[in-house]
Order: structure tokens, then sequence, then C-alpha cells
């Protein structure tokens, strides 16, 4: 069984790929404050976190603090196939939303981004469940709210 410096570290560099950035981008981007040989020993859990290190890693890669710490039921969490009438939505689309629906939106997919730990920052495909919460969260029936999600320019071609 993996030490708990080891689950954490995996968890770290999970989100890092997430992110589609090597450790000597991570190094780049945060001005030298992470260097690459020291997160490479987080992520192999040679070298334990301080918290407010921990804090830091987080707000650099846009995530709960939580995210970067182990699961207790690791095994609950697989992926599952959902019922049909998904969309999958462009978030980075999403990112440039105006209006009185767009805080809603954005908040509903942060949710579930957390929910799945996915947090890759491109797309994100929502099942029909999801889509009917979302679109009733808004006051409108799945079909118009699919609609508007297209007119909007937030779904990803070919859905």
């Amino acid at each position: 069984m993996a030490t708990y410096n080891e689950q954490v570290g995996k968890r770290l560099r999970s989100i890092r790929k997430q992110r589609g950035l090597s450790l000597q981008d991570v190094q780049r981007l945060s001005n030298q404050e992470f260097k690459a040989a020291v997160l490479g020993a987080y992520e192999r859990g040679e070298r334990s976190l301080s918290l407010p290190r921990l804090h830091r890693l987080a707000k650099f890669f846009g995530v709960p603090i939580g995210q970067l710490l182990p699961q207790e039921e690791v095994g609950e969490r697989g992926a599952t196939a959902g019922p049909t009438g998904g969309v999958t939505i462009d978030l980075t689309n999403v990112e440039n939303l105006s209006g009185q629906d767009s805080m809603v939106i954005e908040r509903f997919l942060r949710g579930i981004q957390m929910l799945r730990q996915d947090f890759n920052g491109k797309v994100l495909t929502i099942r029909g469940d999801d889509l009917r919460t979302l679109a009733m969260l808004l006051d409108q029936t799945e079909e118009s709210f699919s609609d508007h999600l297209d007119d909007l320019g937030v779904t990803a071609e070919g859905t």
C-alpha cells in the first residue's frame, strides 16, 4: 500500500498532467516558486508538503486543496457509462459567457468537475440527468436548454 506522501504525489501528478504541464512548465509558469526537481520529489512521495505549500500548489493549478489529498473511498469513483442524451461542453467557451445564466452554468459545471475529479480544463461531457437538472435550475425545458447551449456556442463540435 502506498504511503500518504505517495498518494498525495499521485494526485498532484494527475492534476499536473490533466493540465498538460511538464515539471519544467510548472517551474517556469510559477516563476521558479515550484522547482521541477522538488515538485518531482513531491510527486514520487519522497518529500512531504507543508500545508501552506500544498495550498499554493492548489491555487497554482486552480483546484480546491482537497483535490490534492487522497480520497478515502477510491473504489467508488470509477467512471460509469451514463444515460444517452448528454452533451459535451467546451469549457474554454464557457469562460467567455456573460449574462444571468452564466454564473449558474459555470458553478454547476465546476461542481461536476469536482465530483468527477476532472480538471483537464478543455471539455466536459454532462449526462442527460445533469442536463435536465441544469435546465430546471434555469427554469427551462431540457430541449430548449440544449438549444440554448448551442446558441451560446458552448457545445463542443459533434455533439
